[in-house]
């Protein structure tokens, strides 16, 4: 299968649809991102994102499927990082199963999220990665700064939407 093919089965969706993506979608997040946070057990995680179903502009999380399985996600959040409660609301979660990376999967759901977020009438995005700079900056994100958050070293990035 091509890339190509692979896109043109991808549907993306708002988690409220199909609530029994949850569970496997909390545990995919805490395995890929716990150690940024090592306090939060998968039980607060869980907890934290069953807001998502609430059916809110924030917090809200966008699930890919492909060919009816599901394949990632992305999140809005009013709060992403302790260090910096005075920024958001943020992007957070873009997460591809790796069976499906490298498919454009990640960046449609970042578009998602913010077209999700100018729907909002919210005016700016901001996320922090260790170390995918590259994918954001593709999607039009602007370095605004960096630093080292619970031991691993992280760039925040900020998007200004019409």
């Amino acid at each position: 299968m091509n890339t190509n093919d692979l896109t043109l089965n991808l549907v993306i969706s708002p988690l409220t649809d199909k609530p029994e993506y949850l569970n496997k979608l909390a545990k995919w997040h805490h395995a890929e991102w716990s150690y940024l946070n090592p306090e939060r057990s998968f039980e607060e995680r869980l907890k934290d994102m069953q807001l998502d179903l609430a059916g809110n502009a924030v917090p809200a999380t966008y699930f890919a499927e492909v060919d009816g399985k599901l394949a990632g996600s992305a999140t809005i959040l009013d709060d992403d990082m302790s260090t910096h409660p005075e920024l958001g609301p943020w992007l957070a979660s873009v997460f591809v199963d790796a069976q499906y990376r490298h498919r454009g999967i990640a960046s449609a759901l970042v578009r998602k999220i913010m077209q999700h977020a100018e729907e909002a009438q919210i005016k700016t995005l901001y996320l922090y990665t260790p170390g995918q700079e590259q994918l954001y900056e593709q999607l039009g994100w602007q370095h605004f700064l960096s630093e080292n958050y619970n031991g691993t070293d992280v760039t925040i990035m900020s998007i200004k939407l019409t």
